[in-house]
């Protein structure tokens, strides 16, 4: 597994965390987020990389902080040889 899949894993699993908590389907946050509810779910898995404004839009409706989501998440530099 490379090091930016398990950050998006992370991302997600803190995601549905959050989903979780505010006792929301997948389906209601797509609705409310104005996103499509296979793309919840892919950004869930760690299998979609999310952008910066779906994260806006994901985390306000769940009624968290964008920095809460991706605190300590690092991504090491690519170093060109």
């Amino acid at each position: 597994m490379t090091p930016d899949k398990k950050i998006l894993i992370q991302l997600g699993d803190r995601l549905r965390e959050a989903r979780k908590q505010a006792k929301l389907s997948q389906e209601e946050v797509a609705h409310l987020s104005g996103l499509h509810r296979t793309y919840i779910s892919l950004v869930e898995r760690g299998g979609r990389n999310i952008s910066v404004l779906n994260l806006l839009s994901i985390t306000g409706v769940l009624g968290v902080d964008v920095g809460d989501i991706v605190s300590g998440l690092t991504r090491e530099p690519r170093l060109n040889p």
